[in-house]
């Protein structure tokens, strides 16, 4: 594949019927066709059946054996960040060093109170745990000194097998949030809840703040998240697009404008509109038809890019 693509692996179930076989055989075949990467989303409260992301990587983690494992992205800040560091640094070493840390601060709508984490000072919370997870993956005995946590000279091991540690990639679409993933982060993921012409936008001013914070963009990565649907048929593909965003996000509305769908043609064209703008690695998602749509993208649009 001349253009690093990930896929989404299938996540989200209608009727709450967990398809455990489906999830085998598509990142068997996945990995088998060259995707560069397989990845996990999270949204732990919801209505419709969603597995949780960590887990779900580890099972992931041995069906496969080369190709690389993503989240997109962990909303760390209702997450304990020592509990978190020890989980994510043991499917580094079980997966062999194949981990991407997708992580976000999440929005206004996350239900902070649910997990027992105030909303006040979350972007300050969000910064000091990926502190105490780096502190906890680079130094043999950590201290970290904050607001919200510290200790001296604690001990965890073993460390990620990635050295210094997994690559972390921020989920960020707000100028703050861009510039705290110029600064931080070692990658930047477009969401797919942005348009491609957002995208666009927002490859403008990442370069800037990149040369703002002096970093060398030939060491930061650059993805986009891109929703997908191959189909001749633009209206079938449209309906079906939008009823998953009306189970999975409650606005049918939000599958046009963020989508990108059609013949295989169409498709090449937009997403080699993203490469064009800076992407460097596409996870295409396909929401329904996964094995099906993932064998048409492996085969008649990534090839093409």
């Amino acid at each position: 594949m001349s253009t690093k693509c990930g896929i989404s692996i299938p996540q989200t179930f209608e009727q709450s019927v967990v398809d455990v076989e489906l999830i085998r055989k598509f990142v068997v075949r996945a990995e088998a066709l060259g995707y560069d990467s397989l990845w996990v989303q999270e949204q732990m409260i919801s209505d419709a059946a969603i597995l949780e992301p960590v887990a779900l990587l580890t099972y992931v983690a041995a069906l496969t054996s080369r190709v690389r494992l993503g989240t997109a992205v962990l909303l760390t800040v209702v997450r304990n960040p020592v509990e978190l560091a020890k989980t994510l640094a043991t499917i580094d070493q079980l997966s062999g060093g194949r981990l991407i840390v997708g992580v976000a601060i999440g929005g206004e709508t996350t239900p902070h109170e649910i997990f027992g984490v105030p909303r006040e000072q979350r972007a300050r919370r969000f910064i000091e745990g990926l502190k105490v997870m780096k502190a906890l993956w680079n130094e043999p005995k950590a201290t970290v000194s904050g607001d919200f946590w510290n200790f001296t000279d604690v001990a965890m091991e073993p460390k990620p097998a990635q050295k210094p540690h997994p690559p972390i990639w921020f989920g960020a679409r707000t100028e703050l949030a861009l510039k705290r993933a110029a600064r931080l982060g070692d990658g930047w993921m477009g969401p797919g809840s942005s348009s491609s012409a957002e995208f666009v936008r927002h490859m403008e001013l990442i370069k800037r703040l990149l040369d703002e914070a002096k970093r060398d963009p030939a060491t930061f990565s650059i993805s986009k998240r891109v929703y997908i649907a191959i189909d001749d048929n633009r209206d079938i593909a449209e309906q079906r697009l939008r009823r998953w965003f009306g189970a999975r996000y409650k606005s049918p509305d939000m599958a046009p404008r963020v989508s990108i769908y059609g013949s295989r043609t169409e498709c090449v064209d937009k997403l080699g509109a993203l490469v064009r703008a800076g992407a460097q690695h596409l996870l295409l998602d396909p929401v329904y038809d996964h094995v099906e749509q993932m064998e048409l993208l492996a085969t008649e649009v990534v090839p093409a890019l």
